[in-house]
């Protein structure tokens, strides 16, 4: 494709500055600058569209659950931790988990 265009002003000095930097020509110049800016619209894009219908959709049934995020995690390692150790003697992963921690 080929492309005609005038660059004035910032634009001009920027592309100049660009080209005789980098010892490129103005068109390897102009075509990394649409690399580039093609690269972060397609990542901005791709970034987590999804999140803001997750946040806050959850029903815990407990209300203070930001206030209190230290307890809730460390309970539920406790418990998955707990979940993969098997039955044996002595007082297991979990007491080992959970001692020596404060409840905050």
């Amino acid at each position: 494709m080929r492309v005609n265009a005038r660059f004035e002003g910032v634009a001009e000095q920027q592309v100049s500055y660009l080209a005789t930097s980098t010892g490129r020509k103005l068109s390897e110049v102009l075509r990394d600058s649409v690399d580039f800016y093609y690269r972060h619209v397609r990542s901005a894009g791709a970034g987590l569209k999804h999140l803001p219908k997750l946040i806050g959709k959850g029903d815990s049934g407990l209300e203070d659950v930001s206030t209190n995020v230290k307890h809730y995690v460390s309970q539920g390692l406790v418990a998955k931790h707990l979940a993969q150790v098997p039955a044996g003697p002595g007082a297991g992963a979990g007491a080992r988990l959970s001692a020596g921690r404060k409840r905050t």
